[in-house]
């Protein structure tokens, strides 16, 4: 964003190291690009070509102009790589409508012509339970990739019920409780709040490693990995790691993810606060909690920062009168320190403000939007802060009572699957093969341990049928 500006005539921003530094927010697009700012690094689209893509059609496939960022993407690319310019070419072309007198379409999608925030609060007051009777009041059509997940996540959010009440709803991760890898196996994460862990359970987890030959890692989040398990010994994994007392830790789903934390007051001689006690309060406090992306949590036990928690959506530094709270932080492509909304805070204090907090975010964000983004659009730190601790709005107990909802509701996914022969018959290969393995799913020795072993790119599709070849001919 800086780069074309520099010698450009343009008038830079009061504090222009912003726009490279943690507290840009990729949000330049409004400072006047010239038109040959290359806005998608990854496919060399410039501003010039996203704008005529939505003016006359001069870069789209078809000739005609496109109406949304969607379209843009598709004809000209920009976001289609790594999607970390998504955010500039969608303000881009709503700029341009506005200033052409367009009417900026915010629909979720073609089949919901509502923002999110709007299907959510529609999805409460009417109090819906299904996909298909929020589309027939509400929609058109069928439902897409776009709108289903949407919708899962905010009856998820709602309802608290397990998320494989509607399968069809789910992305791919939530379909089979774990994330799909690379060449077709899944990994297992089980929950370690706070980073704590007792030596049983650790023994448990390498045994599990080693019956079914699984790459074990440890985790930025201080949680263990474990990589390349077939569906079908999914339910047998997590059968032994839920008897061991664990559960799971969601890193499939737009949820909870991690409180990190550093041992604080307990063993470190600078620590002011028990930390670790704080992280796993919050942890268990709020897993399987759903939203509109990921969440992660930090907490450390003094200014010295070692959890660092300012990296998180929601943080908790130390004082010795309390804690800070600190929101809307992340890392990544576009990483942001979080910000602080209030100090010197009691432990019940802290609670109430960041129930208030999340559920706020959980009902206003956009799909895929991280706190950060969502912080510039819901009016910044001041707004969030009039609303959750100064109560503006007079949501402050509808807030907290949606939270404790959550809390009083929650239960283990995992656990709850393996209770359900129904839900357990999902784990096979083949439907008509029950008890066959996929054999496209290897692996190779590394380093003492199992890794996926591709050949030909990121996803092993087994042998090529040829198309169109006469009959008899050598392949």
């Amino acid at each position: 964003m800086l780069r074309p500006l520099v010698g450009s005539g343009i008038t830079l921003p009061d504090n222009p190291e912003e726009l490279i530094l943690p507290a840009g927010r990729g949000g330049a697009a409004d400072l006047g690009l010239p038109d040959d700012a290359q806005v998608c690094s990854c496919n060399a689209v410039t501003k010039a070509q996203i704008r005529d893509a939505v003016a006359d059609g001069s870069t789209t496939n078809d000739g005609g102009p496109c109406t949304d960022p969607a379209c843009v993407t598709r004809c000209t690319r920009a976001g289609a790589t790594c999607g970390s310019c998504k955010p500039v070419v969608k303000k881009i072309v709503e700029e341009h409508f506005a200033a052409t007198g367009r009417t900026v379409d915010r629909s979720l999608c073609e089949h919901f012509a509502m923002t999110r925030q709007e299907l959510f609060e529609v999805v409460a007051v009417h109090g819906y339970t299904r996909f298909d009777e929020v589309v027939a009041a509400h929609g058109r059509g069928r439902g897409c990739d776009i709108c289903k997940p949407a919708v899962a996540s905010v009856l998820a959010s709602l309802l608290n019920h397990h998320v494989l009440d509607a399968p069809e709803l789910q992305d791919t991760n939530d379909a089979y409780l774990a994330n799909l890898q690379k060449n077709g196996s899944y990994s297992v994460v089980p929950r370690i709040p706070g980073g704590e862990i007792t030596p049983e359970r650790l023994i448990v987890i390498g045994e599990v490693a080693k019956e079914f030959g699984l790459y074990t890692k440890i985790t930025g989040g201080q949680r263990i990995d474990l990589f390349g398990a077939r569906m079908e010994d999914l339910p047998r994994i997590w059968k032994r790691l839920v008897d061991a007392g664990m559960e799971s830790g969601h890193a499939y789903g737009k949820s909870l993810r991690t409180v990190k934390s550093c041992v604080g007051s307990t063993w470190c001689r600078y620590g002011v606060q028990d930390s670790v006690a704080l992280a796993i309060e919050l942890e268990l406090r709020y897993r399987g909690l759903r939203s509109p992306h990921k969440l992660k949590g930090g907490v450390s036990g003094c200014a010295r920062e070692c959890a660092e928690a300012r990296s998180k959506d929601f943080g908790v530094i130390a004082t010795e009168n309390g804690w800070n709270l600190y929101v809307c932080g992340n890392g990544g492509a576009v990483p942001a320190h979080a910000q602080l909304l209030a100090g010197d805070l009691t432990k019940d204090e802290l609670v109430r403000y960041l129930d208030r907090f999340l559920v706020y975010y959980v009902r206003t964000a956009d799909r895929l939007q991280r706190t950060s983004a969502w912080l510039d659009e819901v009016g910044g730190l001041d707004r969030v802060r009039e609303v959750v601790v100064d109560d503006s709005l007079g949501l402050a107990a509808e807030l907290e009572a949606a939270m404790a909802r959550h809390v009083d509701s929650y239960f283990d996914e995992w656990k709850a699957t393996l209770e359900d022969p129904d839900k357990l018959a999902r784990f096979v290969s083949f439907v008509n093969a029950p008890d066959v393995p996929d054999p496209s799913i290897t692996f190779r020795d590394e380093r003492g341990q199992a890794r996926a072993a591709l050949t030909d790119g990121p996803v092993a599709l087994g042998a090529a049928i040829p198309v169109g070849a006469p009959a008899g001919a050598a392949e």
